[in-house]
């Protein structure tokens, strides 16, 4: 990792830790975020994959008017030290710590990969 990616990456973290305090806050079963970035492709590349504690509020959040408001938080986090994305809506994911158990025995390494 180049040191102004390992700079860009500093800033990013510190973006998603404003919405994860907000969204530890003010949304149900949200545990905690993630990102992915591959830096020669940024910032198409950039994931994030906010993730609840369990299916059931997975699904209920997923079946919420609030859906919009995690990803405008995260875009508008992401404007303040100057990152657009493009596609917000596929550059968000939803996910859960359940998922991750059933499907990849909690390592979300490789649920991630």
């Amino acid at each position: 990792m180049r040191k102004s990616d390992k700079k860009l990456d500093n800033q990013i973290i510190k973006a998603l830790t404003a919405v994860c305090h907000i969204a530890l806050a003010d949304i149900e079963g949200f545990q905690w975020l993630t990102h992915t970035v591959k830096f020669d492709n940024f910032p198409q590349s950039l994931k994030v994959v906010c993730v609840f504690d369990n299916n059931k509020s997975l699904a209920r959040y997923a079946k919420s008017a609030r859906v919009p408001d995690l990803a405008a938080l995260i875009a508008a986090e992401f404007e303040n030290i100057g990152i657009e994305l493009h596609n917000i809506n596929n550059q968000v994911e939803i996910d859960s710590e359940e998922n991750c158990r059933l499907y990849h025995a909690g390592n979300w390494s490789k649920r991630l990969a």
